[in-house]
C-alpha cells in the first residue's frame, strides 16, 4: 500500500484512511509539518501552499527528497510554475475530486494499482500522433493554428520525459521553440490561445468524458502546463503506445 503524508487537507483525511489503496501515514496542520517531514514515513505527501505557521513553498523546496503533491485553492499560473519547479509533481486546484486525487498519488509513485508502471513503446510515433489529434477534434481544437501543433509537441516531450513539466519556461518551450523555429514567448502564447479556443467552444464536457471525472469546469480554464500533463499523463497512464 502506499503511504499518504497530509498537510493541512482535513477534506480527504477520512478518504485516504479508509481507501483499500492507501494508508495514512499522518495528517497534520502546517505549523506541525516539519515534525513529520524530518523522518518522513509517507510515499507521498499532498500539501497546502498557504497555511498557518509555515510556508509551503518552503517546505517543497527544503525536503526536495519527498514526493510533494500541491492541493492548493491558488489558481494563479505564477505560483503553479512555482510550485513545480520547486519540486511539486503534481499541482490540483482545489476542490478536488477524490478520484483525480487518487489517481496522482498513484502516479507520483510510479505505481498503478501497487504496481510499477512500465511504459510500453511498441507501437509506432505516429499511433501517438493519432491518439493525441483525435482528443484535439474532440475537445474543439482546430488543426490550422499554430497551438495545435505546439501542444502536440508539448504532451510527446511530456510523454518521452514526464519531469519536463515541472520545468515548462525553461525546458519545455524553449523544446518546441526550437523544432518549429520560433521563440518561447510565441510558443507559450499559442498554446494558451489553443486552449481558449476550446473552452470558447464549450466543450468542457467532452474533456471531462475522456477522464470519467468531472476535470473541469466552464468556468476552470487550465494553465498550459496542466492540460499538457493532464494529456499527457492519460497517454502514459494507458501504455498502449
Amino acid at each position: 500500500m502506499i503511504k499518504v503524508g497530509l498537510i493541512e487537507q482535513p477534506e480527504t483525511e477520512q478518504q485516504i484512511a479508509e481507501s483499500q489503496k492507501f494508508e495514512l501515514a499522518f495528517s497534520c496542520s502546517g505549523k506541525d509539518a516539519r515534525k513529520y517531514l524530518e523522518n518522513c514515513q509517507a510515499d507521498v505527501v499532498v500539501t497546502d501552499l498557504v497555511m498557518t505557521g509555515e510556508d509551503g513553498f518552503a517546505l517543497l523546496e527544503k525536503y526536495s527528497d519527498v514526493k510533494f503533491i500541491v492541493a492548493s485553492e491558488l489558481k494563479s499560473e505564477v505560483f503553479i510554475l512555482r510550485a513545480l519547479e520547486a519540486g511539486a509533481k503534481y499541482y490540483l486546484v482545489k476542490p478536488v475530486e477524490y478520484l483525480l486525487l487518487e489517481q496522482r498519488i498513484i502516479q507520483a509513485t510510479g505505481s498503478k494499482n501497487g504496481v510499477r508502471m512500465i511504459r510500453q513503446k511498441s507501437v509506432s510515433e505516429k499511433t501517438l500522433d493519432e491518439r493525441i489529434s483525435n482528443i484535439f477534434v474532440s475537445v474543439g481544437i482546430p488543426a490550422h493554428i499554430k497551438g495545435y501543433q505546439f501542444l502536440r509537441e508539448g504532451i510527446k516531450l511530456a510523454v518521452d520525459n514526464p519531469p519536463i513539466i515541472n520545468s515548462i519556461t525553461k525546458s519545455l518551450y524553449p523544446s518546441i521553440a526550437g523544432k518549429f523555429g520560433t521563440t518561447p514567448s510565441k510558443v507559450e502564447r499559442a498554446i494558451r490561445h489553443a486552449i481558449e479556443v476550446a473552452w470558447n467552444r464549450g466543450k468542457i464536457e467532452n474533456i471531462n468524458a475522456l477522464f470519467g471525472v468531472k476535470v473541469y469546469s466552464s468556468s476552470e480554464k487550465p494553465t498550459n502546463g496542466e492540460f499538457i500533463a493532464l494529456l499527457a499523463d492519460k497517454m502514459l497512464l494507458e501504455c498502449s503506445f
